[in-house]
């Protein structure tokens, strides 16, 4: 394995993966920790996994990488569009069989504007669409539906999860960016809320009990309805079943509607 994407146990080049991009339905609807904790499921089952920071504004992603972030994803499609991808990412310290490796948005306002323009953002769909020929999973952070990048993002993914919170004000959001995915010639592919629920949502995500950055991924040190229900988001999500990493053989019959 080399340090831009995956390989087989014979060393041949796995095939084109699946890229997901999780979208914001709002601000503070926890995408950034559903992308993170959903990497790290399918790390433990022995996936390589990209994970890219499309929320150039919040730049959460850098929240949970130590150390000097350059370049980074905004550097790479502008400064530093000739720089390889591998530069920019930055391996998280799991200890599971698969990798995280993320890129994350570190820049200051000048560079993150200059990579929202038209330019850049058709960069970010090459770069993605490269990601996803070399790891087993991409997954974005996207914000909501309103700047170039999102666009890119979603045009460049598979399918689009839609996560909002488990409030009124949550399911209206979705609504709202329902509308918004159909503009740009794309769909929400699943819905997911977070800390509560609401009718029309196709996943649940609870409180985790963990909220400080270095304590992310949580789950794969929780055991009980957290990490229950990122391993059902996994499935539902990217398509793969991932239970048996968590010693979850009862997990399979939640999980198993979803896997094709």
């Amino acid at each position: 394995m080399d340090d831009t994407g995956g390989t087989s146990g014979d060393g041949a080049r796995t095939t084109a993966a699946n890229c997901v991009a999780f979208v914001g339905a709002t601000g503070g609807a926890g995408t950034t920790r559903c992308t993170l904790e959903v990497a790290a499921a399918l790390a433990a089952d022995g996936a390589d996994v990209g994970v890219f920071d499309a929320a150039f504004a919040t730049q959460g992603l850098a929240a949970h990488v130590e150390g000097q972030i350059a370049p980074d994803l905004t550097a790479l499609l502008t400064d530093e569009a000739d720089a390889p991808l591998s530069d920019g990412l930055t391996t998280l310290d799991v200890a599971v069989p698969g990798r995280v490796a993320v890129c994350p948005a570190f820049a200051p306002f000048e560079r993150f504007a200059r990579a929202k323009t038209p330019d850049a953002a058709r960069r970010l769909e090459t770069r993605l669409t490269a990601a996803a020929e070399r790891f087993d999973h991409v997954l974005v952070d996207v914000p909501p539906i309103a700047a170039n990048q999102a666009i890119a993002a979603v045009n460049a993914a598979d399918r689009a999860v839609v996560v909002a919170p488990g409030t009124t004000r949550g399911a209206d959001a979705v609504q709202r960016m329902r509308t918004r995915l159909t503009h740009v010639g794309a769909e929400a592919d699943l819905v997911v809320a977070t800390r509560g629920t609401f009718e029309g949502a196709d996943c649940e995500v609870p409180e985790s009990g963990v909220v400080e950055p270095d304590g992310v991924p949580a789950c794969l040190d929780d055991g009980g309805a957290f990490a229950g229900a990122i391993v059902e988001l996994a499935a539902a999500a990217v398509g793969r079943d991932v239970s048996d990493a968590f010693d979850g053989g009862g997990l399979l019959s939640s999980v198993e509607r979803y896997v094709n």
